[in-house]
């Protein structure tokens, strides 16, 4: 039998407290509700699952094994911008989180138990609102009963309204416009704003405080101290792995890159302030952190490449790529990507990520300050002053690199993967120099101005290195192609024109490198 798929909705709805005695409403009066198309009674009942120290609770996430409506089975709700995504599936084993919704938030409860910490209970009203053209949002009055599991936990009973858009017209600028309205009306109609987000935010009380909390939660440091802001900056970008992970299983748009960035980021910050903390696990989650980035960076290629290969072929005016060019290059980019995706959600699912991020947060619970007689002669300085000497170490990598291009860039004598390399290196320097930048920011120092400089430089030159990148693709799967004994002229078009985007992508790359010397002189401790 298959394994049954996840079904994914996008939740719009506001949720309003309203007194036991409030009367109801005439909901005819909303604007945009013509009818009353229908009304329903429930009895639902709703165990809530999270870790002991609460973690899919503190990431804004419930996770539910519901009975009693017409939407039976397990819910597990996350953010999405303003709204929330609603992932269901079947009761098939209602004693059993099914792994398919594990997998969602795997990344955030890890190999941890997901155990009941809340029960409750609704006794529901469902009242259909339709307009002209059929429903446009369920309004629901919830006479809730509920315990919370925790220790210390309580009994709590309370009343609210809730209103959701269709699926329609949840996301849609005529829905957002509903609710607002609708929100308005029900506040006219007696209702006032929750003080709870949610129903197992209520549920749980003041029991929350009762859990321990998670390991990358736990730690303390002097906020005056180097060390804080690294960690603060480092705490960033564990937070966005971890946000991201899920993303990259649902293959959103985007997704792989940002999550790349995130590790990619975390290793500069660890490798640019070394001196500040210190010891052999950093070298090994320095390591971990970029097999991970290596992984994520053939399917980000595969991906850029693909988006690159179609921008070209929608802009050829020549008539000289026919269809079938066009479909065998299409058709080579997407196996390119779908096998980079695979192995990614490969690596997600594997231990080894598990214990990286587990080390990353081993590492924010007791950062390994540095100690000794180096640190002794810093602590005697100023924090900002501490930060400023390895912002200036990471200022003199990148013109010392720049200084190369100037000198090998030109030497036609040199091979031109060569060259490029030199230009590489650019980018990379300034990529971990714009990180420095911005943890030095958060300390105090007046960095910001960098930070935009060498942001502006590593666009730049990532432009660069996307056409070689694209150049080195469109080599493979000429060759390819050629041994299948298909036409390779079209690839060779495409080859030409990235060799002229990446000098073009070059234009101004003295001038943004000037801008990156006049920021740093403007970083004072």
């Amino acid at each position: 039998m298959a394994e049954q798929q996840p079904q994914n909705f996008l939740e719009v709805e506001v949720k309003l407290a309203v007194d036991e005695n409030t009367g109801m409403p005439d909901l005819t009066q909303l604007p945009g509700v013509e009818e009353i198309a229908g009304t329903r009674e429930h009895n639902l009942s709703a165990v809530y699952y999270d870790t002991e120290d609460l973690r899919l609770t503190r990431s804004k996430i419930t996770l539910r094994r519901r009975t009693g409506g017409a939407d039976d089975g397990w819910h597990m709700k996350l953010p999405q911008g303003s709204a929330r995504k609603e992932v269901r599936m079947p009761l098939d084993d209602p004693a059993q989180v099914p792994e398919a919704l594990r997998a969602q938030v795997r990344a955030i409860v890890r190999n941890e138990e997901l155990a009941p910490v809340a029960q409750v209970d609704n006794r529901r009203v469902e009242i259909t609102l339709a307009g002209e053209d059929g429903p446009i949002a369920e309004f629901c009055d919830d006479h809730v009963t509920a315990w919370s599991l925790l220790p210390g936990g309580e009994r709590t009973n309370w009343r609210e309204w809730e209103i959701e858009l269709t699926d329609e017209l949840a996301g849609t600028e005529e829905g957002n416009t509903l609710i607002e309205q609708a929100s308005s009306f029900l506040i006219a109609a007696g209702a006032r704003k929750s003080s709870s987000p949610s129903k197992l935010a209520t549920a749980l009380g003041d029991a929350v405080k009762t859990a321990p909390l998670p390991p990358h939660m736990q730690g303390s440091l002097d906020d005056d101290s180097p060390a804080a802001a690294v960690v603060s900056s480092l705490s960033k970008q564990r937070d966005a792995i971890v946000d991201w992970e899920p993303r990259v299983r649902a293959d959103e748009w985007d997704s792989v890159h940002q999550l790349r960035v995130s590790t990619r980021e975390m290793r500069s910050l660890l490798e640019t302030f070394d001196g500040i903390l210190e010891g052999e696990e950093l070298g090994r989650l320095e390591d971990e952190l970029k097999h991970a980035a290596g992984v994520l960076g053939v399917a980000r290629d595969a991906e850029v490449v693909e988006e690159r290969f179609a921008e070209l072929l929608d802009s050829d005016e020549s008539g000289l790529i026919d269809d079938a060019a066009r479909a065998h290059i299409a058709g080579d980019m997407r196996r390119d990507y779908n096998d980079a995706h695979a192995e990614i959600i490969a690596m997600l699912d594997s231990d080894r990520f598990m214990d990286l991020l587990d080390s990353i947060d081993a590492l924010l619970a007791e950062p390994p300050i540095a100690a000794g007689d180096e640190s002794k002669k810093e602590e005697k300085k100023q924090s900002k002053e501490v930060l400023y000497d390895h912002l200036e170490r990471g200022y003199k990598k990148l013109r010392k690199r720049h200084e190369k291009v100037g000198e090998h860039y030109y030497d036609t004598d040199l091979p031109l993967h060569e060259r490029e390399d030199y230009v590489h290196d650019v980018r990379k320097a300034a990529k971990k120099l714009r990180y420095s930048a911005v943890a030095a920011q958060d300390a105090g120092l007046k960095a910001g101005r960098l930070a935009k400089a060498c942001k502006r430089l590593q666009s730049q030159l990532g432009d660069f290195q996307d056409a070689v990148t694209s150049r080195d693709r469109i080599e493979r799967l000429a060759n390819e192609a050629r041994e299948r004994g298909e036409d390779t002229f079209a690839y060779g078009m495409l080859y030409q024109r990235e060799l002229a985007r990446g000098e073009e992508a070059l234009r101004g790359y003295d001038d943004t490198v000037r801008e990156v010397r006049k920021a740093f002189k403007k970083v004072k401790p």
